[in-house]
């Protein structure tokens, strides 16, 4: 696949990160919410992404930061209303990702009827590892995915339990928003979501494949 951009730094570039909510029944249940029939979608700008080496921040308005481990499709060709049976012919690769939530904020805005914008898309809420290229994950409809908060498993699941697969979430998605080449899709966590504090040690990883670590800070 021709690419005129570097997409091993797709996070210094990239235009926009597309996040599927409730993409893991279990996931969906454990924070009591109905496992949805088509997919929910939220947006994160460039400014959330945070790459290994510097922390995550957490909100100062926020008292209750969750993890969620996810994979991440990276975008290579771009496109509007891709069919699903050409849809893997759009990704470049792959990277393990987390979508940092506030999750009272949250609680909140879903109280209220509001937008999840200030429990999702603040600074640092989007960790990345590095780039997979796609030839590295064979079925990323079968990856294991885990992570640990100061050496304890918190997550692990695997994308089989995903309720929409990538080439559906790709199709549907650029029904909607024209995909372009260095986006990243977030394909949503599995069960085990928890809050982290400050100075906590996140590692992640998909089996065999990357692994990452943050630590949690605070703004002084």
């Amino acid at each position: 696949m021709a690419s005129t951009r570097n997409l091993n730094r797709f996070w210094e570039w990239g235009r926009k990160i597309i996040c599927v909510g409730r993409n893991y029944a279990d996931h969906a249940k454990e924070l009591k919410n109905a496992v949805p029939t088509e997919p929910v979608l939220f947006l994160k700008p460039p400014s959330a992404y945070v790459t290994e080496g510097s922390s995550i921040m957490v909100p100062s308005y926020s008292h209750n930061l969750h993890h969620e481990v996810e994979l991440g499709v990276v975008i290579g060709k771009g496109g509007t209303a891709i069919p699903q049976n050409a849809a893997m012919d759009h990704v470049a690769g792959y990277a393990l990702c987390l979508d940092m939530t506030a999750r009272d904020v949250q609680d909140e805005c879903k109280t209220k009827g509001l937008p999840w914008t200030l429990a999702k898309a603040f600074n640092t809420s989007c960790p990345v590892s590095e780039f997979i290229p796609k030839e590295k994950i064979a079925d990323p409809g079968n990856v294991k995915i885990w992570l640990k908060v100061n050496g304890q498993l918190r997550q692990e699941g695997n994308t089989s339990q995903m309720i929409f697969s990538i080439p559906f979430l790709i199709s549907y998605i650029s029904e909607i928003i024209t995909l372009e080449e260095g986006d990243l899709i977030l394909t949503g966590t599995p069960k085990g979501v928890s809050s982290v504090q400050e100075h906590d040690e996140l590692q992640a990883g998909i089996e065999g494949i990357v692994s990452m670590k943050f630590r949690v800070d605070r703004p002084e």
